[in-house]
């Protein structure tokens, strides 16, 4: 199936400056050729209307057909002739409305969302209901795969999770409502503006690794403001053919830089189906909110504690603390006791996680850190790294770090294979850049192992599992050659030897050592 690509242009807030943007399309038209469409969120008008004078009374021509979301401020409902449903401004200029999905003749797919998210009936405000409208014809319709671009004014709430840092405070300016609008259509294009900044997001993925079938992938991009003194970008191009002529193959193709998708995965409670709780916009302005955040606060710095003893808890009595190297503020760093050599490190959580599926994200993000701050140690050792978890088994999470000669990384893949192969176990290879949070359901057991090339491998256990695989593989010929070091309890060493490994390993991370900056 085949289809002949569409020409957009997308632009961020005009606010007013509309001879700044047109005189711009003109010459990137005379340049590259005509486009099909022009897309505008954000502000469109600003308070000077005097350049929209001249088009709207026909002496100056909007050069494309362009397409334009509401106010975000109710002042400027004038503008709009105070319409909700949507209507043409002026030749090649139409308003959308407030909130609605269209399909063109070209069968493109387009959902949009007006304003900014709050409690207002009026002009420039979306609330709950608007949302619960455009997610409700979705749902439950086995023949939806997603519209092909989503356009909001305001952000979506942390669309950077799993992906590169934007320079923004997403929580306050992001809408939880909008979050939930792109994970429930799906759009292969996600625009938005209004914070004056440009942020293009890598491909989120719309699918469960390993337990949904594959679905195409979202690319959120947020667009500056038309003249904005700093010169970011405000217009963006792209081509994109309609979803509904791409064979599936061709629209579910992963790019090799793919992310999770950024956004809690739930239902949507719909208006009529929660009347108590009829918007989403923050409570935290309110004093109830602000003293649940100042609680909330609280209890994160109190760590889980186990109903029973814990060999790793780290306020509980039974942890060997002669062996830790490197304390942080939700994890801490030890030397692994019967350790397959002398660096094998353990990343564990202060408090009682089980595992990393169920580690909330504080926890999580330190456990990387350690990672990192572990890969530069053994870098400039001449080595490389394989990081593994067993879920099975354990009451505590334990992320196992074991250094190997760095000439032997190429061989970690095929050992781990072969182990695998001579236990009958499966294990599947997982993309790189997924997180097993949206792979793996919450109590299920598993194997997972990070290697040096980048691969991610998982097994999902079902029955018996040999409880020492990971140090079977890490001993193996092809990468430590010492068979005879895999059961730990034959490499334990007195009290005075671990005491002098540790403190080797302190100063040797020390330089590498985040906590202590």
């Amino acid at each position: 199936m085949s289809s002949k690509a569409l020409k957009i242009l997308v632009s961020g807030d005009v606010e007013g400056n509309l001879d700044k943007l047109f005189g711009r399309v003109n010459t990137i038209q005379k340049k590259s050729g005509s486009f099909d469409l022009l897309l505008c969120v954000g502000e469109f008008f600003g308070s000077n209307t005097s350049e929209w004078e001249k088009y709207k009374s026909g002496q100056s021509k909007v050069p494309i057909s362009t397409l334009i979301l509401g106010p975000n401020d109710p002042a400027l409902s004038e503008c709009y002739q105070n319409n909700t449903d949507g209507v043409e401004l002026c030749e090649n200029l139409t308003y959308l409305g407030r909130k609605g999905t269209f399909t063109g003749s070209s069968g493109l797919s387009v959902a949009y969302l007006s304003g900014k998210e709050g409690d207002r009936s009026e002009l420039g405000v979306f609330s709950r209901q608007d949302v619960s409208s455009l997610l409700l014809p979705c749902e439950g319709d086995t023949k939806f795969r997603g519209v092909d671009i989503l356009l909001t004014s305001q952000w979506p709430k942390q669309p950077a999770k799993y992906a590169s840092d934007v320079e923004l405070d997403t929580e306050q300016c992001g809408s939880d409502l909008i979050s939930q609008l792109a994970l429930g259509l799906r759009p292969r294009y996600h625009f938005c503006a209004t914070e004056d900044v440009f942020y293009e997001r890598q491909p989120y993925r719309n699918h469960m690794v390993l337990v949904e079938k594959e679905k195409h992938v979202t690319r959120f991009i947020s667009l500056a403001k038309v003249n904005n003194s700093q010169k970011k970008k405000y217009l963006y191009a792209f081509n994109i053919i309609p979803l509904c002529n791409m064979d599936e193959a061709e629209l579910t193709k992963q790019p090799s830089d793919v992310k999770e998708c950024p956004y809690k995965k739930g239902s949507f409670n719909h208006p009529d189906k929660d009347e108590h709780a009829q918007y989403f916009y923050d409570t935290n302005t309110t004093e109830k909110g602000k003293k649940r955040k100042r609680e909330d606060k609280r209890e994160q710095k109190k760590h889980p504690r186990p109903s029973g003893p814990c060999w790793f808890c780290l306020g509980s009595p039974e942890v060997e603390k002669h062996l830790v190297v490197s304390v942080g503020t939700e994890c801490y760093l030890a030397l692994a006791k019967g350790g397959l050599v002398p660096d094998h490190a353990l990343i564990l959580p202060i408090g009682h996680h089980q595992s990393m599926v169920l580690a909330p994200d504080g926890v999580r993000e330190e456990i990387d850190k350690y990672k990192k701050a572990l890969i530069e140690l053994y870098k400039q050792n001449n080595k490389s790294v394989i990081f593994f978890e067993r879920n099975y088994k354990t009451q505590h999470l334990q992320i196992q770090a074991v250094p190997f000669p760095d000439d032997r990384k190429q061989e970690a893949k095929d050992s781990f294979m072969e182990c695998a192969e001579a236990e009958s176990l499966t294990l599947d290879e997982i993309p790189k850049h997924s997180d097993l949070k949206q792979i793996v359901p919450v109590g299920a057991p598993y194997f997972y192992a990070e290697l040096p090339t980048g691969e991610k491998l998982l097994h999902r256990i079902s029955k018996n599992f040999p409880l020492q695989f990971g140090r079977e593989v890490l001993a193996s010929v092809q990468l430590l050659n010492m068979p005879e070091r895999v059961d730990w309890k034959a490499c334990k060493i007195n009290r005075q030897e671990e005491e002098t490994h540790a403190e080797d390993f302190r100063r040797q991370f020390e330089q590498f050592d985040f906590t202590l900056e």
